[in-house]
C-alpha cells in the first residue's frame, strides 16, 4: 500500500482486500447517485477527503485519483457533504489461487505432508510484478535442484505471465522472477526436457494457437520456436511422448464451457500435427475434459489428469488411464470415481483445486505441485 498525500493507493489485490475490510458499508443515505440500491453490496466507502486541494497540488491530487480509478475504485462527491470527495472501494471479486506441495505413495493418492508448509507459493511471494494469484505449477528436477514454472496473474496488466521459483528439496520454494511475458495472456507453462534441451508450451490462446518455446539459457531465458497448432481457442495444452510420437491434449470449446477435449499427434515436435480420428475424445463433458496437469507416462501406461468444471471452474482434479492409443484408436477409463484433488473447505484451497504435476522420487514415492483457490475475503 502506498500512502499518498490525499489517498491510500493500493498496489496489489491484497491491498484492495485490506481497504475493503476497513471501509464502511453503504446505506441508503450514503448511496452515490451512480450506484443502484441493488448493487450497493459491490462497494464500500472510505472517509471523505477534501475536494479542493491547493492549486499547486492539483496535479498531485489528480494523479492519485487516477491511480485509484485504474485499480477500479471510484472517487466521487460525497452525497452528504458536497464539499468533499469519497473513495468507493470495489468488492474483491477474483478467486485467489495459490500453490502447494503434496506427496504420496501414488500420484493418485496425494496429500499435504508435514514437511511442507502449504501454501508453498502465494501471490505475496511475487516480488517483481503485482500479482493477483499464482497457479498452474510445473516442476523440473535438475542436478542443481528443483525449478517450478507457473502462471503469475499480473494485477495491473490483467494478463498472465510465467514465473519461476527454485527449491533444493522440492518442499521449500523461493520465488525468483518472471521469465516469460508477452503482449497476450500466458498460463499453464508445461515445461519438459527433450534431447538435452528444455522446452515450454504455455497456454497462449489469445495469440490464436499453441506456441512452443525453447530455453536459450535455462531457466530464465526463453525464445519462441513456432506454433504447433492454430485456432481460436486452444487452452491448457498438455504434451507427452509415447510410442516414438508426440501427443497433445487441448481443450477447445470457445464458449468456455470446459467440455471439449481434442487430441493431436506428430512424429516431430515441431510438427506437422494431425488431429486424431477419434477426436474430440471428450465432446461434451465439463467434468472430465479440460486438462489438469502433466500427462504421466509410467512404463507403457499413460495417465492424464482432468479438471472437474461441472459445478464451477477448477473444482477438482480427476485421473484417467489411457487403455488404447495409436494413430487410429483411443480409449480410456477413470482411475477412481473419487477425485485426486478437491477443495479442502478451509484455508488456501478452500473452494477448489485444478492442477497437479506429479514426479516420482528415488524411493518410489511421489511429490507433486498442486494449486488451490479460495474466494476473496469480503
Amino acid at each position: 500500500m502506498r500512502q499518498g498525500r490525499y489517498f491510500c493507493i493500493p498496489e496489489n489485490p491484497a491491498d484492495v482486500e485490506r481497504l475493503w475490510g476497513i471501509a464502511e458499508a453503504l446505506t441508503v443515505a450514503s448511496l452515490p447517485s451512480w450506484l443502484d440500491t441493488g448493487d450497493a453490496h459491490g462497494y464500500r466507502s472510505m472517509s471523505p477527503v477534501s475536494i479542493a486541494p491547493p492549486v499547486r497540488e492539483h496535479d498531485l491530487w489528480q494523479s492519485e485519483k487516477s491511480a485509484l480509478e485504474v485499480a477500479g475504485f471510484v472517487v466521487d462527491q460525497d452525497p452528504r457533504e458536497p464539499s468533499s470527495h469519497r473513495v468507493y472501494v470495489p468488492a474483491p471479486s477474483e478467486d485467489v489461487w495459490s500453490i502447494g506441495i503434496y506427496t504420496g505413495q501414488s500420484p493418485f493418492n496425494l496429500s499435504a505432508p508435514q514437511r511442507a508448509s502449504n501454501p508453498a507459493l502465494t501471490r505475496d511471494h511475487v516480488t517483481d510484478v503485482p500479482a493477483s494469484f499464482v497457479a498452474d505449477p510445473f516442476m523440473v528436477k535438475t542436478n542443481d535442484g528443483w525449478y517450478m514454472f507457473f502462471e503469475v496473474m499480473n494485477w495491473r496488466s490483467g494478463k498472465g505471465e510465467i514465473g519461476l521459483a527454485k527449491s533444493q528439496d522440492g518442499f521449500v520454494w523461493t520465488y525468483q522472477q518472471i521469465v516469460l511475458s508477452e503482449s497476450f495472456h500466458l498460463s499453464y507453462p508445461c515445461v519438459f526436457e527433450w534431447m538435452g534441451e528444455y522446452y515450454m508450451i504455455p497456454e497462449s490462446f489469445q495469440a490464436g494457437g499453441v506456441r512452443l518455446y525453447k530455453a536459450r539459457n535455462f531457466p530464465t531465458q526463453w525464445s519462441f520456436v513456432g506454433s504447433l497448432l492454430k485456432g481460436p481457442y486452444l487452452v491448457d495444452p498438455s504434451i507427452f511422448r509415447y510410442g516414438d510420437r508426440w501427443w497433445l491434449y487441448v481443450e477447445t470449446n470457445p464458449e468456455v464451457k470446459h467440455d471439449c477435449l481434442q487430441l493431436y499427434f506428430a512424429d516431430d515436435l515441431a510438427g506437422p500435427w494431425v488431429e486424431h480420428p477419434g477426436s474430440p475424445i471428450v465432446p461434451h463433458d465439463p467434468r472430465i475434459a479440460r486438462p489438469g496437469g502433466r500427462v504421466l507416462v509410467i512404463g507403457t501406461e499413460i495417465f492424464r489428469f482432468a479438471q472437474d468444471c461441472s459445478m464451477a471452474y477448477g473444482s477438482a482434479v480427476r485421473a484417467f488411464k489411457v487403455t488404447q492409443l495409436d494413430t487410429r484408436h483411443y480409449a480410456e477409463e477413470q482411475v477412481d470415481v473419487t477425485p485426486v484433488l478437491t477443495a479442502s473447505g478451509s484455508d488456501w484451497n478452500a473452494d477448489g483445486m485444478h492442477h497437479v504435476d506429479a514426479h516420482r522420487m528415488l524411493d518410489g514415492s511421489w511429490i507433486a505441485s498442486v494449486d488451490g483457490r479460495r474466494a476473496p475475503k469480503l
